[in-house]
């Protein structure tokens, strides 16, 4: 567990072993989060662009922007939605690459009957208090290695260890060593139990979750000005958040003009996301507009709806 989703991706870079030069590709319709945990590292993050349909990493556009100083994959599991996992670690495998997966959105989601946390090298679920479920703030990385877990407890402590099988000698009770250069990235003792409260709650709020998003599917459904979420086979969504698009060709009237008018009626409307390397930030690192075109676009007509199992 971590003080914020954003610290345990931090975490899970470092355990990864991302430094200096090393390229981490990731998807650019995503919080910057995703982006700047592998720059904390030293490395250089490459956004290859979406798939059209699930606004997930497209694998095809994953595999062009390989190189020999990539080191890992982070897909972002995009309103809850699983990326095509499959094909992403068949990759990663073929090219010795570390599968980080950033699951914020995907808490109970399931690829093909398996748990999103199960699959990659390392899964980082956020406990923003938008999030599925919450500790005020936090997060947490799963990982069914022991290496990248020991590496993982030390960063999130300063990189301070009591265990007696790391330390060379044992002067007395007392006795710790700073062995890395780690962070004071732990979750609360009070946020530990909130956190354990709302898990018990997780697969209730994702019934709701999905009741709410199939209101939205009937009630949207028949109108062309929409297109509406898609979900890819054998997949189970989390439904974080219900992301629409607007077929601008169909509507004399702009997203802007559309969204106030939703605020209007006191509907909380926000949009999901702007793509990372769009930010001026970015840009000042010499990243381009055009980079990734289908993310762009499909920026420019997204609407999020209201999503929350308290409707």
């Amino acid at each position: 567990a971590f003080s914020s989703g954003t610290a345990a991706l931090h975490g899970a870079c470092y355990a990864a072993g991302i430094s200096d030069g090393d390229e981490v590709i990731t998807s650019p319709l995503t919080f910057v989060a995703s982006a700047n945990c592998v720059l904390y590292q030293g490395g250089i993050p490459v956004f290859a662009d979406i798939r059209s349909d699930t606004y997930n990493l497209s694998p095809k556009e994953v595999e062009a922007k390989i190189t020999e100083k990539t080191k890992a994959i982070i897909p972002v599991h995009f309103a809850g939605q699983p990326a095509e996992l499959d094909e992403l670690k068949a990759l990663a495998e073929a090219h010795q690459l570390i599968l980080i997966e950033d699951g914020a959105h995907a808490l109970g989601a399931a690829y093909k009957n398996k748990k999103i946390g199960s699959i990659g090298e390392m899964t980082m679920f956020s406990f923003h208090p938008v999030k599925p479920i919450t500790t005020g703030e936090g997060g947490v990385i799963t990982t069914n290695h022991r290496d990248y877990y020991e590496k993982l407890l030390q960063f999130r402590s300063h990189g301070i260890t009591r265990d007696p099988n790391k330390l060379p000698a044992d002067p007395g009770p007392w006795y710790y060593e700073m062995q890395h250069l780690g962070y004071n990235y732990r979750l609360t003792d009070i946020q530990a139990a909130l956190g354990l409260s709302q898990l018990r709650k997780l697969e209730s709020y994702n019934d709701r979750r999905k009741q709410i998003a199939m209101s939205y599917h009937k009630a949207l459904g028949a109108m062309p000005e929409l297109i509406l979420p898609k979900l890819a086979d054998e997949v189970e969504s989390s439904w974080h958040i219900y992301v629409i698009r607007l077929n601008l060709q169909l509507l004399t009237v702009g997203r802007k003009e559309i969204f106030q008018a939703l605020q209007a009626e006191n509907i909380g409307v926000n949009v999901h996301y702007i793509p990372v390397h769009t930010q001026p930030f970015y840009r000042q690192l010499g990243y381009k507009r055009n980079l990734c075109p289908n993310a762009e676009r499909i920026y420019e007509e997204l609407i999020t709806l209201p999503l929350h199992p308290g409707m």
